[in-house]
């Protein structure tokens, strides 16, 4: 079954994070492929969320071996793991993923970055020979989803990204971009989208540092000055703004080395640092000193604002549709080793009586015989594959085994796609029959039927934590 273990800025203690984020990404692989139960995963670890999503075998049985593996890899207590992380299982997963790779569940609903870590997870999953089948089908169905989020709403539109929004909290204090003295911090993906997002308001004077040493190659890449580590100090001291977004695991800029920066000449009267690292760049000391303002992601994420409504909505009736269209063709497929033993019986029988019958039914009569046993089978194969889009996949399978003894292995237990539920853009929600969606959150339905979460992947995952759910939406079908 699919097993998602998250913690998010919704669910988790910003301390928490910031461990799980440091924790040694070859460590966690290794401790993935050793584990007796799990047969897959990909780590998803950004600014503002650390998950595994696994493929095992028994999850129920496999959760308190890998809460102690996990607390001795991430170096957090076992009771810190269970409270922070929350646990989305089954047919849960499919909505929750692309719920999260649509950036419906970051901290500015819309952001377009988390698409391209959830793809960069996956590589780095099959890097480490770590995925399956099931999960490279689980994530590319994902990026497919997230790709018709981004087309077919204005999510995206309406949404900003992390540092845009850190740059708008920043206008307060920055008056002139144009003028403004910028030093970057870090040389990755998420700089070169800082540096855009800084060009697009007017900045001109940027220096770049690079902690492990690449500097010069994406100054000259990205057309800014390249700042050396013996002028690091100096360069942070006469900026007006600083922009961190490296992923080293010690600060890059510290009280001590701040405040004698800025006792030289030269310096800037005030400078905002924007700390976008996870584990944090910035000692939050430096925000102490005096003409030094800091903001970090977690007074970022306090600021987020409300999700656009609208484009929030029709994101998540297409990620809805998306999760239940998967699980629908992964119970055909998980049906399809039943059909086969059904046809292979029906088959088996024709054949035999052919070869009984021998050179008294001649060819014509043969081939008669096989048709007549593949019309037989038509009718119940087709009936097999609706039944596992109604989640009773298994009612076929009881059902050959009762009238002809074909045995096959039982099917995983899946939610029901009910008939109402095509009409509700919260498709996963209202299907929904597990005990694991949150059934106090449950409200009446216009549609006549009760929906049993309207409320986000996120939140039923924070049910599933035992926290309350952040938001509900209101209900799709009730009147306006």
């Amino acid at each position: 079954m699919l097993l998602c273990l998250s913690a998010s800025h919704r669910s988790a203690d910003f301390s928490v994070l910031e461990k799980l984020s440091a924790a040694d990404r070859t460590s966690v692989d290794r401790l993935l492929s050793s584990v007796d139960g799990i047969d897959g995963g990909v780590v998803l670890s950004t600014c503002n969320r650390f998950e595994l999503y696994l493929e095992v075998s028994d999850a129920d049985e496999l959760m308190p071996r890998l809460y102690t593996e996990l607390s001795r890899v991430l170096g957090a207590p076992v009771g810190t793991l269970r409270d922070q992380l929350a646990v989305v299982r089954g047919d849960h997963v499919p909505e929750y993923l692309f719920s999260v790779t649509s950036g419906l569940e970051s901290v500015v609903v819309g952001e377009g970055e988390i698409s391209g870590q959830v793809r960069r997870a996956l590589d780095d999953a099959r890097g480490a020979s770590l995925t399956t089948s099931r999960l490279e089908q689980l994530f590319q169905r994902a990026s497919t989803t997230s790709r018709s989020v981004k087309h077919g709403t204005g999510l995206q539109t309406a949404g900003r990204s992390l540092v845009r929004l850190a740059l708008d909290l920043a206008e307060s204090q920055i008056t002139d971009w144009s003028r403004a003295r910028v030093l970057l911090v870090g040389t990755g993906n998420y700089a070169a989208a800082s540096l855009k997002a800084l060009r697009d308001r007017g900045v001109q004077h940027v220096g770049t540092y690079s902690p492990s040493g690449r500097a010069n190659r994406f100054a000259e890449r990205q057309g800014v000055d390249a700042v050396s580590d013996s002028a690091y100090l100096e360069a942070a001291a006469s900026a007006d703004l600083i922009v961190t977004c490296s992923n080293v695991e010690e600060p890059v800029l510290d009280h001590a080395g701040m405040q004698a920066a800025r006792m030289a000449p030269g310096r800037a009267l005030s400078t905002l640092v924007i700390d976008l690292g996870m584990p944090r760049n910035v000692d939050p000391m430096v925000g102490r000193l005096d003409g030094v303002d800091l903001l970090d992601l977690e007074t970022i994420r306090r600021h987020a604002p409300l999700d656009e409504l609208t484009a929030a909505d029709e994101a998540r009736c297409i990620v809805a549709r998306a999760a239940a269209e998967f699980r629908a063709s992964e119970a055909e497929a998980e049906v399809h080793h039943a059909i086969t033993a059904f046809r292979s019986h029906v088959v088996d029988i024709a054949e035999r009586e052919v070869e009984r019958v021998g050179d008294r039914l001649g060819d014509e009569g043969a081939l008669a015989l096989r048709r007549l046993a593949n019309q037989i089978l038509h009718q119940p194969s087709a009936r097999a594959k609706q039944l596992a889009r109604e989640g009773r996949g298994q009612e076929f399978v009881d059902a050959i085994e009762l009238l002809f003894g074909v045995t096959v292995p039982e099917l995983e237990p899946g939610a029901a796609q009910r008939p109402e539920a095509q009409a509700c853009p919260y498709l996963a929600s209202l299907a929904a029959t597990s005990h694991e969606v949150s059934v106090s959150s449950a409200v009446a339905c216009a549609s006549g039927s009760v929906c049993a979460s309207h409320t986000s992947a996120d939140d039923t995952a924070m049910s599933l934590a035992g926290g309350p759910a952040v938001r509900a939406p209101r209900c799709p079908h009730a009147a306006a």
